[in-house]
């Protein structure tokens, strides 16, 4: 019997990286809402008081950057110098210039936006055919954010973490070994000294944060709970720790539990493949393992930058492959497009859909416009398998 545990991370959309992200995703989805053909990579950088942002952005049209910034951090819950940073007071510094012409020359062709490897991956071990730590880790803090902007504890801000560790027995996920939740928050919760949260705020977050999140089918039996490790944490958000753009790929993802091309995506336009051809690479592995046709694959593709076929396109189905790992790397060959404009086109990608992607991971959500989550190429991939 073989034993192993795995872990995964997730941020709530208060924490500095995950401002970030959100910034440049809501100015991608600004020119996008006016000019679906603008070209953006956009990327953001926080500190006290200062929010900078700069890239590449190619359009005609114009975004009022100043109140984007402010808007979205007020939606995040940063209105308050007591959570050390205030949006309608911060400075915002517009660095932005236009994208190149000579990587509009290979681009505006219908060629990669850039070089790189993009992969993709799907499992059966949630509904959500994604690993089970991540989407426990996201669960935690989506949950965390819903008790603070439902004031059910008034005392929790806008930064926060959580953390995941399941037991593998044979490869599938038997029990919760620990769960974590940092979570920033006011003084009032501090115990005589000072320097702790109280024990009763500390059973509230546990009962009413982690405990409603946590699976019925896993064993819950001897969950070590940690809830703000270190004490206390009030200084959090910009005022503890600088933000940018890009810098929770692993979070944007599977949790670690499924290797990553390098690229990040948010603030980039999906004429990007680091973005468009991720999206799709996860697209094609949950459509495969959806139909049945592997119990897990992991999906790799590379670009070379200007040209429009992929360089590669490799699967690894871990040996859970119901038909020939071949066969089924042909099948996906014949029913999948690789180009960059046969994916923008496929999955719908010229539109503001994007700053929705920028908090609480890019795979495995629901909601309507997550277009590479669409289980609709199931019956062809089972009709070309003859399954």
């Amino acid at each position: 019997m073989e034993r192993v545990l795995l872990t995964s991370e997730s941020v709530t959309e208060g924490h500095p990286d995950k401002v970030c992200d959100q910034i440049s995703d809501a100015v991608l989805d600004g020119v996008l809402r006016q000019d679906p053909k603008g070209r953006v990579a956009c990327e953001t950088f926080i500190t006290v008081g200062l929010v900078i942002v700069g890239g590449e952005i190619t359009t005609e049209c114009y975004v009022e950057l100043p109140g984007l910034v402010r808007e979205l951090l007020a939606k995040i819950g940063y209105t308050n110098h007591k959570y050390g940073f205030d949006g309608a007071s911060c400075a915002v510094l517009n660095a932005i210039g236009r994208q190149s012409s000579d990587i509009a020359q290979g681009v505006d062709t219908g060629g990669a936006g850039d070089q790189g490897l993009m992969i993709g991956y799907a499992c059966r071990e949630t509904p959500e055919l994604m690993p089970m730590p991540i989407m426990l880790s996201h669960k935690l803090v989506r949950r965390l954010a819903q008790v603070r902007k439902q004031d059910i504890l008034g005392y929790l801000g806008p930064d926060g973490k959580s953390q995941v560790t399941i037991e593998y027995v044979n490869g599938k996920p038997e029990r919760i070994a620990n769960v974590v939740i940092s979570t920033q928050h006011t003084e009032e919760i501090l115990d005589s000294t000072g320097n702790h949260i109280t024990e009763k705020s500390r059973s509230e977050i546990i009962e009413t944060v982690i405990k409603p999140v946590l699976p019925s089918d896993l064993d819950t039996s001897n969950v070590r709970y940690y809830v703000n490790p270190t004490g206390k944490f009030v200084i959090g958000g910009p005022q503890s720790d600088t933000g940018m753009t890009g810098r929770k790929i692993i979070v944007d993802t599977y949790g670690g539990l499924a290797p990553h091309g390098g690229g990040a995506f948010s603030g980039k336009d999906p004429s990007k493949v680091d973005r468009s051809a991720t999206y799709f690479a996860r697209y094609i592995a949950k459509n495969v393992v959806g139909a049945g046709l592997a119990d897990r694959l992991q999906v790799n593709l590379a670009y070379v930058i200007g040209e429009p076929d992929p360089a590669s396109v490799s699967i690894n189905d871990f040996g859970t492959a119901k038909i020939a790992p071949q066969k089924l790397l042909d099948i996906i060959n014949e029913e999948f497009d690789f180009r960059p404009k046969a994916i923008i086109e496929r999955l719908d990608l010229l539109r503001p859909i994007y700053s929705a992607t920028a908090a609480y991971g890019h795979f495995g959500r629901t909601e309507d416009t997550f277009t590479w989550e669409k289980l609709d190429a199931v019956d062809a991939l089972r009709q070309k398998a003859g399954v």
